[in-house]
């Protein structure tokens, strides 16, 4: 008789957990995920719309001047290593630029590019990254560095900025991390300071103590409902479920909401976005239609994306195309206010200081969180450079030996990813040492 009454009240527990977890699930919208953070400034966003417009010159759709261009490498120059990419040369706001394309979904090699990795399959720096990117972005800087150092030295007041948009990014943001950890390379006088990225809707390819550590220089850019930094499942995974994404999502969203989120930080070969978020929030739940958008912004440890949006713009949330337009129409009304407050040049200047400041600041608070949460290896490897010349070292962070025994070597590098032919040349590896 108990037996009896007892699968009854089972079921009814497991309907009640099924519908909560649908609600959850189905009224999760992509504002929600940054909804705790500060607004972006004008002076941080600036550069996202202009970037956009660089790499969506791979495209050969640009009004840009054919004379700045130092260099362009097409698929039949990169022979698939990496994505098309180009140099270019922006005299206006004194940067040199590298900017990488993203995925083709007509290229065999993009999607090999993109699929070679397994979780923990590459080890980093004190973390895990994504192979493949990794082993592109050996492979762009070994090509470029030459050309990179003599164009740092003749323009020594140039920042140099690493820009690529979902593939591509990943692939930045991994180019980005090995010449912050190889500075000689690029030049004797290059500071860390010289040296950022702007990763434009990247692909999850680092793990989080790795993500966080490297805030100072790396910002990635993230448009509402964008599937792919969301995005934790193997991509292999993905493309072999195309013709059944619907059961692909359903899956992901189970796990999404069983899995506690501690867990999901302590594990050391999970991937993320890397560095300083900036989300561009346009559509809010339970309101039609867009909305002037903002940028939100955070250097954030938990509830770094961790949910993939039920939405029908998750896809389109992906273009680069319409990226770059809601970002400019972000930064235009962002102007706009600045101008109708008509804050004076040196308040300006003491704003931007300060937010500076507060960027270490939030930095700093990151890891200090990540320790408290026990994310693997949450230390920093060196100076904000980005934000301050001087800034004052955390007493958690480790020694300066400790961090020349963190660090691998350029050589150390190519020789765990590429062998090289009789002529010195590097070739790709078929099986990677781990």
């Amino acid at each position: 008789m108990s037996l009896a009454c007892g699968l009854p009240l089972l079921e009814c527990v497991y309907c009640l957990a099924c519908a909560r977890w649908a609600w959850k699930r189905c009224l999760h919208s992509g504002d929600r995920d940054s909804a705790t953070w500060g607004l972006a400034s004008a002076d941080d966003f600036a550069p996202v719309p202009r970037l956009c417009r660089l790499i969506m010159a791979n495209y050969d759709h640009h009004p840009l001047d054919d004379r700045c261009f130092v260099r362009r490498r097409t698929y039949a120059d990169t022979l698939g290593r990496v994505t098309p990419y180009l140099l270019y040369l922006d005299h206006a706001h004194s940067d040199i630029v590298l900017a990488l394309r993203g995925l083709n979904l007509a290229r065999e090699t993009d999607y090999a590019l993109l699929l070679d990795n397994r979780l923990g399959k590459r080890r980093f720096d004190g973390g895990y990254v994504h192979n493949g990117l990794l082993r592109a972005a050996a492979w762009v800087l070994d090509a470029e560095c030459n050309l990179l150092r003599d164009l740092l030295t003749d323009y020594p007041d140039y920042t140099l900025t690493f820009t690529g948009h979902s593939l591509g990014a990943g692939v930045a943001a991994m180019l980005t991390v090995v010449v912050v950890l190889n500075l000689d390379k690029l030049g004797t006088n290059l500071h860390r300071s010289r040296i950022r990225c702007y990763a434009i809707a990247p692909a999850r390819c680092m793990s989080l103590n790795l993500a966080i550590r490297y805030a100072d220089v790396i910002n990635s850019v993230v448009l509402q409902d964008d599937f792919l930094p969301r995005t934790a499942t193997p991509l292999e995974d993905i493309f072999k479920s195309i013709l059944c994404l619907p059961c692909l999502l359903c899956f992901r969203c189970l796990r999404d909401t069983c899995i506690p989120e501690d867990a999901m930080l302590k594990d050391p070969r999970r991937l993320y976005a890397p560095g300083r978020i900036y989300h561009i929030v346009e559509r809010k739940m339970f309101r039609c239609g867009r909305y002037p958008p903002v940028v939100k912004t955070a250097v954030p440890v938990d509830g770094r994306f961790e949910h993939i949006v039920l939405s029908c713009n998750a896809t389109m949330d992906h273009a680069i195309i319409w990226i770059e337009r809601e970002a400019q129409k972000a930064l235009d009304l962002m102007l706009e206010k600045e101008k109708t407050m008509e804050v004076p040049s040196e308040q300006r200047m003491e704003r931007n200081e300060s937010l500076q400041r507060e960027h270490v600041e939030e930095h700093k608070a990151a890891l200090r969180r990540a320790v408290t949460l026990s994310v693997p290896d949450a230390r920093s490897p060196s100076a904000y450079g980005t934000f301050g010349e001087h800034p004052e070292r955390c007493e958690t962070f480790p020694s300066a030996s400790t961090l020349a025994r963190q660090r691998m070597s350029w050589n150390d590098l190519i020789d765990r990813v590429f062998d090289r032919d009789e002529s010195g040349d590097i070739v790709l590896r078929s099986s990677p040492s781990p």
